[in-house]
């Protein structure tokens, strides 16, 4: 079994100083707040694969938004649900840019205001209005329950429209006989330039990404518009089902994976903060560790930690690990080898060469025994044999 305090084939064993996403390659779709959330990833050893799936367009010169400002500074409504602060914001310097803006101010501070969650309340008293009620899980769920509960019937409600989808939240307001008017601040439209996207789809189908965040129901529909068109949606949704972890900052932003049949995880807080730590615990959970030689060595997305020192290892090298993983100790043909080499032919003298960089990345030549004219097989510990003897 292995040791921990046993030296390893390099030397001592190394002091463990890489981040708890050391090795793992993650997928940012996000357009806003990209950078702050890659930051997170990064500081906790991920690899950043950023590709916003997505780009916003404000609405500051859209006559849609014009009228529906004007409508509600002379028809007043009962109530106004603001649901995004960006989206707040840019409604009142819109409201401000055509002359509107003390108006609104003063129209929005003699109704009933609700503000979806704490960014939002943060917003609106950036504004110098105060929020009558913000619910305590940021859920429009509880928005819609609170109305509804104070009856809709014949009142005028004013919603923030944010792009992302609202299901049944405006259905059931106008069903319980509610005049529902929206608030388009800006609109989600797909990226300018889809190189990033692509490239993100294609790492994701090719299993080169470990990861996908997403925080807004929009992103994750562009996504999968881009892929279907590129004909790469079945491939995509394969990949995400099985071997690459979609994560949603909250259940609003689930909506699309779930009707793919996806599941997804969440963190408790909708933040990006408690999503980037559920990865931080998702992800290594995830990884194989297997004691091999006398070794630990846990297979990551893009390294390998062997007793716990970070490796990082060629893509051709980890595809061979895995394939050797998938059944460790038992002895690997090189044909079957060959064939998890991404592109590399009939040649078998290609498993060689692969092979002996992954020897030299893992710092570790015993890892792997060569059994000649057969293959390759990992060392696993004889007391860890048997337990792989039936696979």
């Amino acid at each position: 079994m292995y040791d921990e305090q046993q030296r390893t084939d390099a030397g001592p064993r190394a002091a463990v100083d890489h981040g708890p996403l050391a090795g793992f390659t993650v997928g940012v779709t996000a357009a806003r707040r990209a950078e702050e959330l890659g930051a997170l990833l990064q500081r906790r050893g991920a690899a950043v694969l950023h590709a916003p799936a997505l780009r916003i367009v404000p609405l500051a010169d859209d006559g849609e938004l014009l009228a529906a400002t004007k409508n509600l500074i002379d028809q007043a409504p009962d109530v106004v649900v603001a649901t995004t602060a960006i989206g707040f914001r840019g409604w009142i310097e819109a409201a401000d840019g055509w002359g509107l803006g003390e108006d609104l101010l003063a129209r929005l501070g003699s109704i009933e205001l609700l503000a979806r969650g704490p960014k939002v309340k943060g917003a609106i008293r950036a504004a110098g209005l105060t929020e009558d009620w913000s619910p305590s899980s940021e859920s429009m769920a509880e928005v819609l329950d609170r109305l509804l509960e104070e009856g809709v019937d014949g009142r005028r409600i004013a919603v923030q429209l944010h792009g992302e989808p609202l299901p049944g939240f405006v259905e059931s307001l106008r069903a319980g006989g509610a005049e529902v008017v929206g608030v388009p601040v800006y609109r989600w439209m797909p990226p300018e330039d889809v190189a990033p996207l692509d490239r993100l789809i294609d790492a994701a189908v090719s299993r080169g990404l470990d990861a996908i965040t997403f925080t807004s129901a929009p992103a994750a529909v562009s996504l999968f518009s881009r892929a279907e068109h590129r004909g790469l949606l079945p491939e995509l949704l394969t990949a995400l089902h099985h071997d690459v972890v979609p994560a949603c900052v909250g259940p609003v932003t689930a909506l699309p994976l779930q009707a793919h049949g996806l599941d997804t995880v969440q963190p408790e807080r909708f933040r990006l903060g408690p999503l980037v730590q559920l990865l931080c615990q998702e992800l290594p959970s995830r990884a194989r560790a297997l004691p091999v030689a006398g070794h630990r060595v846990e297979i990551r997305g893009h390294a390998v930690l062997v007793d716990g020192c970070l490796k990082p290892v060629p893509p051709a090298g980890m595809s061979l690990l895995r394939a050797l993983s998938r059944r460790p100790g038992w002895v690997v043909p090189r044909a079957e080898l060959l064939r998890a080499l991404p592109g590399a032919g009939r040649d078998e003298h290609a498993v060689e060469t692969a092979m002996a960089r992954l020897r030299t990345a893992l710092g570790a030549p015993k890892l792997i025994q060569t059994v000649v004219k057969r293959g390759y097989r990992l060392a696993l510990d004889p007391a860890i044999d048997a337990k792989y003897a039936d696979v």
